[in-house]
């Protein structure tokens, strides 16, 4: 099914896979190893994105500070159109089981693990960022990306994280 948007140039009416009015993206997998994150909908990958990770990105996020990005499944439960980067959506790190953990061992679990873009004001040279791992353990990728990301994906939706 597709809808119809102007062309930025033209302003013909094209036809857009409907994915782009969102809701119709079930799962964002994310593949730290491959630095990629991929937005699935019914079983089938409609976008494949670069993304940046933290400055320390092996292995799952346990503490506060240690600059990874948890691996596992969670939900991207809330957004922040003015967050410190170009929009942001919050990753449901931790869980109760990595609370508990982190609990035990009397360390802070830390947490606003987020998909976001560039930092303000920083958005023209994200493809030089996106080239090296520079977040604090959240998944950076570009303005762009990030706008598409934004309108593609519903609150609620699950995600994947893995190594």
């Amino acid at each position: 099914m597709h809808l119809r948007i102007p062309c930025v140039i033209c302003a013909c009416l094209i036809p857009t896979p409907l994915a782009l009015a969102g809701g119709q993206v079930d799962l964002v997998r994310v593949d730290k190893s491959e630095r990629r994150l991929q937005l699935i909908g019914d079983g089938e990958i409609l976008r494949t994105y670069s993304i940046a990770l933290g400055g320390d990105p092996l292995g799952h996020k346990r503490r506060e500070g240690d600059q990874r990005t948890p691996e596992g499944r969670y939900l991207l439960d809330w957004r922040n159109a003015d967050s410190i980067a170009h929009k942001s959506i919050h990753v449901s790190y931790p869980n109760t089981e990595e609370i508990a953990s982190a609990k035990a061992a009397g360390i802070d679990p830390g947490g606003m693990i987020m998909i976001h873009g560039q930092p303000n004001g920083y958005g023209w040279w994200g493809w030089l960022l996106q080239l090296v791992d520079w977040t604090d353990g959240c998944i950076a990728v570009t303005d762009s990306d990030m706008d598409e990301i934004w309108t593609m994906v519903s609150d609620g939706t699950p995600i994947e994280i893995e190594p």
